[in-house]
């Protein structure tokens, strides 16, 4: 059964200082995605540990070096933190983002389309991936992720035209 969802979208400091949010932007609100939260900031070290260690558990999973590369990444500069709603909105938006790693990303895809690095450089050279985006893996780790970046006064509820089509 399709459902209205919410899915957090972080636009990573990458897509902030080359100047793509507004392409990338375009591209979610296309195909019907509604924004009903948005802000930048500069995250600590300690938002992101809560975002990527206890949400995501990426220590447990990749281990505590590949944490510490993605947090020196993503402390470089802002981040543009978004809220999306749509109907089945995490899968829409992963499908749009494309798979974490950008050379398995195909055309067509944000990362695909905006970013070119393998795991196989980035590991060999100690950097971190800049993939653009940060899109929530699931409806569970978004629903986490939402309430971790946005509280229920920063979120939206408004009609948007096309959802007399959707529902």
């Amino acid at each position: 059964m399709s459902q209205v969802e919410k899915t957090l979208v972080l636009f990573k400091p990458d897509a902030v200082q080359r100047g793509v949010v507004g392409e990338i932007l375009t591209r979610f609100e296309r195909v019907g995605l509604k924004i009903v939260g948005t802000k930048m900031i500069m995250p600590s070290r300690e938002q992101y540990h809560k975002h990527y260690e206890d949400i995501g558990q990426m220590i447990t999973r990749r281990g505590e070096e590949t944490f510490n590369i993605t947090l020196d990444l993503m402390t470089t500069g802002p981040v543009i933190a978004m809220v999306f709603e749509g109907v089945e909105a995490v899968q829409l938006v992963r499908k749009l983002v494309g798979p974490t790693e950008p050379k398995s990303a195909a055309p067509g895809t944000i990362r695909g389309d905006y970013s070119h690095m393998s795991f196989v450089y980035a590991d060999a050279e100690h950097k971190g991936i800049p993939n653009l985006i940060h899109a929530s893996g699931d409806d569970e780790e978004a629903a986490k992720e939402v309430a971790h970046w946005f509280s229920d006064d920063e979120l939206y509820s408004y009609a948007a035209l096309n959802e007399k089509f959707t529902r």
